[in-house]
């Protein structure tokens, strides 16, 4: 009986990745939309993070107070995974984007689940089955075809650019990880909720506090500064969370590859962009990674996360 109720959980875990990958992909497009009409990398990063942190504490006060209580010992962890984790990706990955186009700043943060993969490898000794190293071969060469890196001039693009999409990678590895171990104890929701005002605060302590906001935008403009910060970050950021909590980092970071598959889709839909053949492939082999994953059973005890909603009678 517990065994379906994980797998139902498992199937969870796939689907709010799935769901916080979509959201990225769009936030991905949007900024760049805010870039080409003259925002600056700087300004919409401090925007981003304090615009979600505020709205994700106006949700937790009044419905979930509880969620606010953490202990003073574990400030300092919060404090690293808000500067190295939320920080940090926030604005390497906005800066790559604002300075190389939006699908070769993809498949340079995409590089993060292979440094999970080695990270969990090399440093904390796990095994690594040959399911999930397939699985990371296969799910890089689809974004790499996805976001037809084989057409990019990968190596005359801005260096600065490519410098900060893999730092985004590193930022990302670093954040999914150093997350997974602080959901050990505390909701996705707590998690990220301290390390988006960790880096809000941040941003508004590096520049003048508030003055990306003090600025002149369009109604369309001020339209898409609201959906980056709330749909592009707040429920992405929650969502992923929650996913790492049922079915590990070195999974969710596997299955978010699926975003460069959704910007093909949204710029298909909205932008008339056709896809090519190869990346059709890539996004086919992407998806039947995500498949095989979710269809495997986990090795191992079951999370303790999975346990307690097994247990709880959720997700029957």
């Amino acid at each position: 009986m517990l065994s379906s109720k994980i797998g139902g959980v498992s199937k969870l875990g796939y689907i709010y990745v799935v769901v916080a990958a979509t959201l990225w992909a769009s936030a991905g497009s949007a900024s760049k939309f805010l870039f080409n009409a003259g925002v600056s990398p700087d300004q919409l990063v401090q925007i981003r993070v304090t615009l979600a942190s505020v709205t994700l504490f106006l949700w937790i006060v009044p419905f979930s107070r509880h969620l606010l209580k953490i202990a003073l010992k574990d400030l300092p962890y919060v404090m690293l995974l808000g500067t190295f984790g939320m920080a940090a990706v926030q604005y390497t990955y906005l800066l790559a984007i604002s300075k190389i186009n939006v699908a070769s700043a993809i498949l340079l943060q995409y590089q993060a689940p292979v440094l999970i993969i080695l990270f969990s490898a090399l440093v904390l000794k796990e095994k690594i089955s040959r399911l999930t190293l397939a699985a990371i071969v296969a799910s890089t060469a689809g974004c790499y075809l996805v976001v037809g890196a084989y057409n990019l001039e990968l190596f005359s693009m801005n260096r600065m650019g490519a410098v900060a999409g893999l730092l985004s990678a590193c930022a990302f590895a670093f954040y999914s990880m150093y997350g997974e171990y602080g959901m050990r104890k505390y909701s996705p929701v707590t998690i990220t909720f301290y390390a988006m005002l960790v880096a809000a605060v941040i941003w508004n302590v590096i520049q003048k506090p508030f003055s990306a906001f003090q600025l002149e935008y369009s109604v369309a403009q001020w339209g898409w500064i609201f959906f980056i910060g709330i749909f592009g970050t707040v429920v992405p950021f929650t969502l992923y969370f929650k996913g790492i909590n049922l079915i590990r980092s070195a999974r969710a970071g596997i299955t978010a590859t699926l975003e460069p598959i959704a910007a093909g889709l949204i710029a298909y839909l909205f932008l008339g962009e056709s896809m090519e053949p190869l990346q059709i492939a890539g996004a086919v082999l992407v998806i039947m990674v995500i498949i095989v994953l979710q269809l495997n059973k986990e090795e191992g005890k079951p999370t303790p996360e999975q346990v307690r909603l097994s247990g709880s009678g959720l997700h029957s």
